[in-house]
C-alpha cells in the first residue's frame, strides 16, 4: 500500500478537492513522511481510492510538478522531487499551520467561543489524532 493511503477528502468543504490533496501531500512531504524519489500513486489509483474523478488529482499532481514538489518520468509513477530530500524545520513546518489555525481562530471570534475555550477544544481535537 502507497503512504498516501492517509489522504482524506471533505467533499462538504468550500475548498476544493484538488487542493485538499495538494495541501496534504505538501504537508507529507515537508514533514518528511515523503521523501525525495518516493514514488506515489498513480492519478487513476489514488481518484479510485478517494472516490474522486481522475481529472481532480490530474490537476493537483500537474500544478505540485510546476511548484517543483513532484517529478513526472517519463512511463513510470510520479515521484517526489529531488530537491526535497530533506524534511522541513519543525518551525517551517509549524508556519504551514498558520492559515488553518488563522481561519479556526476567526470562525471561533464569530461564533463568541472563549479562547481558553477553543485552545482546549483543539487540544482534545490534537490528542485524538494521537491515539488513532
Amino acid at each position: 500500500m502507497h503512504p498516501i493511503g492517509f489522504i482524506t477528502i471533505n467533499p462538504g468543504s468550500a475548498e476544493p478537492i484538488y487542493r485538499q490533496v495538494m495541501e496534504q501531500l505538501r504537508r507529507r512531504i515537508a514533514s518528511g513522511q515523503l521523501v525525495a524519489g518516493q514514488e506515489i500513486p498513480s492519478v487513476r489509483e489514488l481518484a479510485q481510492t478517494l472516490a474522486v474523478h481522475p481529472m481532480t488529482i490530474s490537476k493537483a499532481f500537474s500544478l505540485m510538478e510546476a511548484e517543483g514538489l513532484l517529478e513526472r518520468r517519463r512511463g513510470l509513477s510520479m515521484v517526489v522531487a529531488a530537491q526535497h530530500a530533506r524534511a522541513q524545520s519543525s518551525a517551517s513546518r509549524t508556519e504551514q499551520l498558520r492559515p488553518t489555525l488563522e481561519k479556526a481562530a476567526a470562525e471561533a471570534r464569530q461564533l463568541e467561543v472563549p479562547a481558553a475555550q477553543a485552545l482546549k477544544f483543539f487540544q482534545h481535537i490534537l490528542n485524538q489524532g494521537e491515539s488513532t
